[in-house]
């Protein structure tokens, strides 16, 4: 994760940084601001992951950073920092993640990190599925060469159903019914796929194309079946994202 500090205390500044630095040092500061109108040209500039943010500052309070995004959207989470309780309303009326009283506290610090951190997952992964939503009827035209034992295939990415792991070979089912053994491992067609967002990697061996969905079994797992009927696992790790890919697609 990047962050930014804004703070017109040099002294804040450095006892924030320090703190970070101590027990979150995969954040990388970008930059530092001692007041909001700095602090939105950094934030512009460096797009970062967080910001902490002051609020009693000269000229500007913090709270009005979002004046400052009237036409923009708002791709960093605000985490403020302030020596004053009754902010607390107006902070989250301002769209914080969350806020921390100073001198500030480690462990108030690491939760609200924390709750930065889900959003910016929850918000990567919408920004996946807006895509997945705006394409997914999008009939792709493009084909992808498969080479057989007597020359090479090239087949219409549509007519793929999925593709599975088969030691360094992979299978290709096909829309006819046919499969093809191909002597390429499966990250080679994941690397060749995965910026054709109708194909979907729910498990390390397999990759489905999401246009031939059947049905989900839930057993002990969850399962994919597909209109060939192939059942397919899913991860574990891919349960939840999987779940949202078809709650915005169907």
């Amino acid at each position: 994760m990047t962050a930014i500090i804004v703070d017109d205390e040099n002294k804040a500044r450095r006892v924030l940084r320090s703190l970070l630095e101590e027990i979150y040092p995969s954040i990388e500061i970008l930059a530092e601001a001692n007041n909001l109108l700095t602090a939105i040209a950094e934030i512009k500039a460096h797009q970062p992951d967080i910001v902490f943010l002051d609020i009693e500052m000269p000229k500007y309070s913090g709270l009005e950073i979002l004046n400052f995004f009237e036409h923009e959207p708002v791709n960093f989470q605000i985490i403020f920092t302030t020596a004053y309780n009754q902010y607390a309303i107006e902070a989250f009326d301002a769209n914080a993640v969350d806020y921390v009283l100073k001198p500030i506290n480690e462990d108030k610090l690491k939760i609200a990190i924390h709750k930065a951190a889900k959003n910016i997952e929850i918000n990567d992964i919408n920004n996946r599925l807006g895509k997945l939503e705006s394409l997914y009827n999008k009939l792709s035209i493009s084909k992808i060469a498969l080479e057989v034992p007597r020359g090479v295939l090239f087949v219409a990415l549509d007519d793929i159903i999925m593709l599975e792991a088969d030691g360094s070979y992979t299978k290709v089912y096909l829309k006819d019914g046919k499969d093809q053994l191909i002597s390429k491992n499966l990250k080679y067609f994941s690397d060749q796929l995965e910026h054709k967002i109708i194909f979907y990697k729910p498990h390390r061996s397999y990759i489905i194309n999401l246009k031939y969905l059947s049905k989900l079994e839930k057993k002990d797992n969850y399962y994919i079946v597909l209109e060939n009927k192939k059942t397919i696992p899913i991860a574990r790790d891919k349960k939840d994202e999987f779940l949202q890919i078809i709650q915005t697609i169907f």
